[in-house]
C-alpha cells in the first residue's frame, strides 16, 4: 500500500535485518521471464574503492554547508541515466520477519523499508525493486549499467528531494553478502539501490544482488 500521509517517526533498524532478507533471496526472486541476455551486470571499473577501515575512498565530496535531512517517507525515485521514474511504496516485515518486496506483478515500483533510514538522513537508506517479472524487465532491470557520477533523485513526502551521486556499482553473491560494507554508516547521507543480479538458474533464481552506492550531494 502506498503512504498517503507522513507516518510517525520510526526507530532505525539494524542493517542485519536487511542483509538477512537479501541473503535469503526472498525479497527479489526472478519470476521466470523469458529474457535471453539477462540484465546488464556491473563492470570491474564500477567497483567501490574502500580504505582499510572500509570507508569509500572515491565517494563524492559533500557541498560545503549542505545539511542532512530529517526523517520522511519516500514517494518516488528517478535515475535518469537508465530511464527509471518510479513510485516508491513502503514495505515492512512479513510473517517470517523478512522485509517484504514490492508486488512482483507491478514492473515499475520500488520499495523502501519503513523502519530504515530515510534517504537524506545520516546513514545508508535502502531502496529495493525487482529486476524482472513474468512479463519481462522490471523497474531496476538496468541497474547494473549505472555509471559512476550518475545522479539519483529521491522525492520524499515532506516535499524535499534528496539528490545522490553514484560512486560505485557492484554485484555480490547472496551467500556472502557484505552487510557491514553495504549498510555501514559512513557519517554521511548515503543511498543503496538493490536488485537481483549475477548468475541465474530456474531452480534457485539469481545468485547475487546488484548494489548501487551513492552519496547525497544536493537537497532541494
Amino acid at each position: 500500500m502506498f503512504m498517503e500521509d507522513e507516518p510517525p517517526r520510526r526507530r532505525r533498524s539494524p542493517w542485519g535485518v536487511i542483509a538477512l532478507v537479501l541473503l535469503s533471496g526472498l525479497a527479489m526472486m526472478r519470476n521466470g521471464s523469458n529474457i535471453d541476455d539477462g540484465p546488464p551486470q556491473p563492470t570491474a571499473a564500477s567497483a567501490v574503492k574502500v580504505t582499510p577501515d572500509q570507508l569509500p575512498a572515491e565517494a563524492p565530496q559533500v557541498p560545503l554547508g549542505m545539511r542532512m535531512l530529517d526523517h520522511s517517507s519516500v514517494q518516488r525515485i528517478r535515475i535518469p541515466s537508465i530511464s527509471v521514474d518510479a513510485p516508491v511504496m513502503t514495505v515492512g516485515l512479513d510473517a517470517q520477519g523478512w522485509i517484504d518486496a514490492p508486488p512482483a506483478e507491478d514492473n515499475n515500483l520500488a520499495g523502501w523499508y519503513l523502519n530504515g533510514i530515510s534517504p537524506g538522513q545520516q546513514g545508508s537508506a535502502v531502496l529495493v525493486g525487482h529486476v524482472d517479472n513474468a512479463r519481462g524487465p522490471a523497474v531496476f532491470y538496468g541497474l547494473g549499467s549505472v555509471r559512476k557520477g550518475s545522479r539519483i533523485e529521491v522525492e520524499r513526502y515532506d516535499g524535499r528531494t534528496a539528490v545522490f551521486e553514484v560512486y560505485g556499482v557492484e554485484v555480490f553473491a547472496k551467500d556472502s553478502f557484505p552487510g557491514s560494507r553495504v549498510y555501514g554508516d559512513t557519517g554521511h547521507a548515503e543511498l543503496r539501490v538493490i536488485t537481483c543480479g549475477g548468475g541465474y538458474s530456474k531452480a534457485k533464481g539469481y545468485d547475487g544482488n546488484v548494489v548501487v552506492f551513492a552519496r547525497m550531494v544536493e537537497a532541494r
